[in-house]
């Protein structure tokens, strides 16, 4: 049998209810746990205001993973962690206990009804970008561009690196 290959993929974090620094440090270690992957490194956390939305301000990170698992079946994963950890969805951008966004899945574009990538509006979002941007400056988001190029476009979000 030939191995899958393996692809270099970011994973956004994000929680405002409950324990929030508590349930982002948990799944980091989730995500460590998650079949044909690993957890190669993470940014700092962040203190951000919603954007788009109300409630308590959010903790946010991002995550380089490097996974065999094709792209729909990371997303499920993905999505089983937020549910174990009391995700529900009653609205668009409601408060969440757990928030798991594939950000980039190395180069490619994908376009599914299920995952967009790279993701639609990491580029408007400091909460994505000032993560990113502590570990890999000078990384280039297909059909966007130059990460740091992006940064002056969210300078008014408030954003507090813990």
């Amino acid at each position: 049998m030939i191995p899958a290959p393996v692809t270099g993929v970011w994973v956004g974090l994000g929680a405002n209810l409950g324990e929030a620094e508590a349930t982002l440090r948990a799944a980091l270690l989730a995500l460590a746990e998650l079949p044909q992957t690993t957890l190669r490194r993470h940014s700092s956390l962040y203190r951000t205001a919603p954007i788009d939305a109300g409630g308590p301000d959010y903790l946010n990170a991002v995550a380089e993973l490097h996974t065999a698992l094709a792209p729909l079946a990371l997303l499920d994963a993905l999505q089983a962690l937020e549910l174990a950890h009391g995700r529900e969805r009653p609205y668009r951008n409601a408060p969440r206990t757990l928030d798991l966004d594939v950000l980039l899945w190395g180069d490619r574009c994908i376009q599914h009804p299920r995952l967009s990538v790279p993701h639609p509006r990491l580029h408007e979002r400091a909460f994505v970008l000032m993560p990113l941007a502590e570990l890999v400056p000078d990384l280039f988001i297909p059909g966007v561009g130059l990460l740091r190029e992006s940064l002056a476009g969210v300078a008014e979000q408030r954003i507090q690196r813990l």
